[in-house]
């Protein structure tokens, strides 16, 4: 997925919703110049800043990853996982997560799925974030440590972990390898 379409969506209902970039950042708590960063360079944010600016401006998580409409049931091939987006470990770094949404394209959805790759870069630089609601990740491959507030954990393959996503939170993998992992991410409206 292009990052292009994420931070053109994005200016699209700031203008529409009429936020600037102070109000956004306000309301967001987050830094101006990451927004500015993001939106000029076409950086993918994590997924705790995207929430947060898609709850301010009112607006799915889905609205900035979708441009289709699905029926019932919605069914994603492992084989037609094309869709993927990556987080950057940091700004000009290499990217720390690959995701392939599995609701992309189910219009009415509240829960995002994704597979994830976590790669080695995402150990280099452990930023924890916060946003409404609650994550369910389960290791697939690989060894996962997770920082929840102020403790870490360990998870293993076969391994699964839920938790209420406002309190601070960071997944990486452990070692040389990368991981991989389910993940259901559920925002409250």
């Amino acid at each position: 997925m292009s990052t292009t379409k994420i931070s053109k969506r994005i200016e699209y209902f700031m203008e529409k919703r009429d936020v600037g970039l102070d109000e956004l950042a306000g309301a967001t708590g987050l830094e101006k110049d990451f927004l500015k960063t993001m939106l000029a360079e076409n950086v993918y944010p994590p997924l705790g800043p995207l929430i947060k600016i898609a709850r301010t401006l009112g607006v799915r998580l889905g609205t900035f990853l979708d441009d289709q409409q699905s029926t019932d049931p919605y069914i994603v091939r492992k084989a037609e996982r094309k869709n993927k987006f990556s987080v950057l470990a940091e700004k000009n770094k290499p990217a720390a997560l690959n995701f392939f949404s599995l609701g992309m394209g189910k219009n009415d959805r509240h829960m995002e799925p994704f597979f994830i790759e976590i790669l080695p870069e995402s150990a280099s630089t452990k930023t924890p974030s916060s946003h409404e609601g609650e994550e369910w990740i389960c290791v697939v491959k690989g060894s996962v440590e997770i920082i929840y507030g102020k403790e870490r954990y360990l998870l293993e393959e076969g391994d699964s972990v839920y938790y209420n996503s406002v309190v601070p939170h960071y997944v990486s993998c452990t070692g040389a390898d990368r991981a991989q992992i389910y993940a259901v991410i559920y925002i409250p409206e």
